[in-house]
């Protein structure tokens, strides 16, 4: 079986950017490749480098760490939105905490 990872869209648009260069990409890829050049609100090195930092935070999963890499959510609410289908509520402290590292990227 294929091992899967989570990827950010700045990470996928740099993949899809490299096979581009390659040769032809599938009607497919070509729709992704727009998708991500519209909506990637990063580069793909700070990209990691947020996702590695959400994920030392300890309450955050990798899944969570790369929708908020991808969204860059500048309120609470929407931090909130995220966790939302997480069992347990995430603490207003540990919102801010996510709010303050999503800042130092943007």
């Amino acid at each position: 079986m294929e091992d899967k990872k989570v990827l950010t869209l700045s990470e996928v648009k740099d993949i899809l950017t490299e096979r581009q260069e390659e040769g032809e990409l599938t009607a497919e890829q070509k729709l992704a490749l727009e998708h991500v050049q519209k909506f990637s609100r990063t580069d793909s090195k700070k990209a990691k480098k947020l996702v590695k930092e959400l994920l030392e935070l300890g309450f955050v999963s990798e899944i969570n760490a790369v929708k908020i890499a991808d969204l860059m959510p500048a309120a609470a609410d929407d931090v909130r939105l995220i966790f939302s289908k997480e069992r347990a509520s995430v603490d207003k402290k540990d919102i801010e905490k996510v709010l303050s590292i999503v800042e130092k990227y943007l």
